[in-house]
């Protein structure tokens, strides 16, 4: 009979209660939620300079071992198979310097050309057309690339 009353004596939450939690994560919601819709544009443009670099390094590393960077032609395919044309990779690494080429966070491959004619030392551009896909543009449409775009 005791162990009755101790478990009718217990009692769930009530529609006030749940109504008021449900108010309160909905006005959390109305003020968080605009905070990171701004963020996916941002957070591309980040992963696009974060890839840049990447393969940036794989160019150096190419450019060590073959005293010269690939030409516009060869393009970055040369960083994942060895290149035909010229100038010749007489000391292209049988691994590769990049696995596979990564494309922009806009689906897009990144562009190439040697010499360059925006990048700060004039050896190549190395970049992505932002989100829009074409040369120019501002904000998220922006070109991103090593010359600091």
């Amino acid at each position: 009979m005791n162990a009755l009353r101790h478990s009718s004596s217990q009692r769930g939450f009530t529609l006030i209660e749940i109504m008021v939690v449900v108010v309160i994560i909905g006005i959390l919601g109305a003020i968080v939620v605009p905070q990171f819709m701004s963020r996916p544009d941002q957070a591309k443009a980040t992963a696009a300079k974060v890839d840049i670099q990447a393969i940036a390094t794989a160019l150096e590393m190419y450019r060590l071992d073959n005293l010269h960077y690939p030409s516009t032609q060869q393009g970055l395919e040369a960083l994942s198979k060895r290149p035909s044309g010229m100038p010749a990779a007489r000391n292209w690494n049988p691994n590769g310097y990049l696995k596979a080429l990564p494309v922009d966070p806009w689906s897009t491959p990144y562009q190439y050309l040697n010499p360059g004619i925006q990048s700060v030392d004039g050896t190549y551009d190395l970049y992505s057309l932002g989100a829009d896909g074409v040369v120019g543009g501002e904000g998220a449409a922006a070109d991103i690339g090593n010359w600091g775009g």
